[in-house]
């Protein structure tokens, strides 16, 4: 932890740098020794205002406050600081914990994954048509990469799909 105080129109007297430095000592909880504290603390009138910010690697919170006495604009400040720091922490954890979630339901279905079955049943009407009218509707539904429909000629279900190329058709007719 690195602490820097600058004080402007008061005096940062030993007594008001070894207060921040024990009250900042509070937040180590939560950082540990990896982050900075800067002090500034002034007068506006008959207030006394503290200002702290705290950086560390990937986050900064800032916190100002005026009060007639020094030592109370900074016990507010640490407070707000801590505040600002558990609500990020908890915000963090709560998202930490959703992603594991997630996670462990990914594994679970990726373990019970089914396989050789059948999972989806579709249901669709077979009309009798010729099979150029079966290819012109199949042409209509560019999502749909085959259909059934019953041979008005022969009344046998025929099956016409599109070939890999998107620009030709197949046709599946049964024997006999």
């Amino acid at each position: 932890m690195n602490i820097k105080i600058t004080s402007k129109e008061l005096e940062a007297t030993e007594a008001i740098k070894d207060y921040i430095e024990k009250k900042a000592e509070r937040l180590e909880k939560y950082f540990g020794e990896d982050f900075d504290v800067y002090a500034t603390i002034k007068t506006e009138g008959s207030q006394k205002v503290a200002e702290m910010n705290i950086k560390t690697d990937t986050e900064d919170f800032r916190a100002v406050t005026a009060h007639k006495d020094l030592y109370a604009s900074i016990d507010k400040d640490i407070d707000i600081l801590e505040g600002q720091v558990r609500k990020m922490k908890t915000k963090k954890d709560r998202q930490n914990k959703l992603e594991t979630i997630r996670a462990q339901e990914e594994m679970k279905s990726a373990d019970t994954e089914v396989t050789n079955e059948i999972v989806k049943v579709l249901y669709y009407d077979i009309k009798p048509m010729t099979p150029e009218d079966a290819k012109l509707k199949l042409q209509e539904q560019p999502q749909n990469k085959f259909m059934a429909f019953i041979d008005v000629e022969t009344g046998k279900t025929n099956v016409i799909y599109r070939l890999k190329d998107n620009k030709n058709f197949g046709l599946v007719e049964p024997e006999g």
